[in-house]
């Protein structure tokens, strides 16, 4: 099977703009190709995930990736599948949120010599002449098209700036860049990226005379078409230190019955024969696929020792032991006590297990909050330095989060 049918068989690829020359490209053919990526934060997150994990297929199969960081345009901020215009952000802020995001790839992008390139579009875009870019560039973009674009009808009614309506332009100028530079034929992205890319496949060809490709991958949703990669903490972030390894695996151990199937095939390198055996089952039998797919993401992620721990420390909490080492912790100290006791939704709002007094009240009301194994059925509950035994207490939030809190 070639690495374009491997990507069709996992249900990757949602729109190409040729597709026997792209399959002939990625099958029989080595080329350069480029996946852009907006420093708008200083970690990637989950949403990133399967556009790294399909620039490491490829790269595997051959092919160069060109990892595009978009210092410049990340300065103006892509409009597609935002309701409101983006925070600008500086050059300091994006020059260390681009170098965030290589360390982050490392794991699964090979970036030795030649195997594969990282750019930054501040490079050529910062020192543009505004008045030569249009006449060069600008005047093989019709507004119409542009207007017609999904992206940019989601912020009509709202008020799209003309700050924004470059977006378009600049990304099609990155892809006409890099094809000068590293002879880049293929750019892949997201879905919601596909009429930015058809921008920069028509500027290839008019002011190249060269063919070029574009690719889209489906969005990580879940069965009921919402985006993946969400918790009550907020995003799930492949920063150790935002999401820990423990939660990381937790949220992959968790998903619903239905997405097991999808995310195994997006989102791990096992064979699609082996997936269709772990996955051929229905109900509690599901749960070993939860567990290979939660230890297979974490170990890409994390490595194989962080894997190992978030392993571990679940199944001793699921199975009823009382292993918290790999647990994720919180310390309070002496501060957070009044009167020697802290009430149990304070505690809950500083853990950051929750994000108010309400949220926490509604959990109490609801019966899903313990510590240490009792239930607590009151909101006004207070906890005193005795209801942490050698310093420590595990506070559990429903059925399937754990988070230990010691005295410092």
């Amino acid at each position: 099977m070639g690495v374009y049918e491997d990507l069709k068989a996992r249900g990757l690829i949602a729109q190409v703009t040729d597709e026997d020359a792209v399959r002939d490209l990625l099958n029989n053919h080595k080329c350069a190709f480029y996946i852009g990526f907006d420093p708008t934060a200083d970690s990637l997150h989950v949403g990133h995930f399967v556009t790294i994990m399909t620039m490491s297929r490829l790269q595997k199969a051959g092919h160069t990736p060109i990892a595009l960081f978009g210092g410049g345009t990340g300065m103006i901020g892509d409009p597609s599948g935002k309701t409101d215009m983006r925070k600008m952000l500086t050059r300091e802020q994006i020059d260390h949120n681009v170098e965030c995001f290589r360390k982050q790839m490392a794991p699964l992008i090979d970036f030795s010599e030649g195997k594969a390139i990282m750019a930054n579009n501040a490079d050529w875009l910062l020192n543009l002449n505004y008045v030569e870019f249009l006449r060069d560039v600008g005047v093989h973009f019709s507004v119409n098209r542009m207007l017609a674009a999904e992206c940019y009808k989601q912020r009509m009614e709202r008020g799209l700036t003309f700050f924004e309506m470059n977006y378009m332009i600049m990304q099609g100028y990155d892809f006409l860049e890099l094809n000068r530079r590293y002879n880049c034929v293929l750019e892949v992205g997201g879905d919601d990226q596909w009429s930015n890319i058809l921008g920069g496949v028509r500027l290839i060809h008019s002011k190249e005379n060269k063919d070029a490709y574009g690719l889209t991958l489906g969005l990580l949703t879940n069965s009921e078409g919402k985006k993946m990669g969400k918790t009550e903490k907020g995003a799930v972030w492949l920063d150790p230190t935002k999401t820990s390894p423990f939660d990381f695996y937790q949220y992959w151990r968790n998903i619903g019955d239905a997405d097991v199937d999808r995310c195994l095939k997006f989102l791990t390198f096992l064979p699609l024969e082996e997936i269709n055996e772990l996955t051929n089952c229905e109900g509690s039998a599901l749960n070993k696929a939860k567990e290979v797919l939660a230890y297979e993401v974490t170990k890409l992620i994390h490595g194989t020792e962080e894997a190992d721990k978030a392993r571990e420390g679940a199944r001793a909490l699921f199975g009823g032991g009382a292993d918290t080492a790999n647990m994720p912790t919180s310390t309070i100290t002496e501060a957070d006590f009044a009167d020697g006791s802290i009430g149990a939704l304070d505690l809950l709002i500083k853990i950051k297990l929750v994000p108010s007094k309400s949220e926490g009240r509604r959990l109490v009301q609801q019966g899903g909050l313990s510590v240490n194994g009792n239930k607590i059925s009151d909101p006004a509950a207070v906890l005193t330095k005795t209801d942490f035994p050698d310093g420590a207490a595990v506070i559990k939030k429903g059925k399937k989060v754990y988070h230990k809190v010691l005295l410092g």
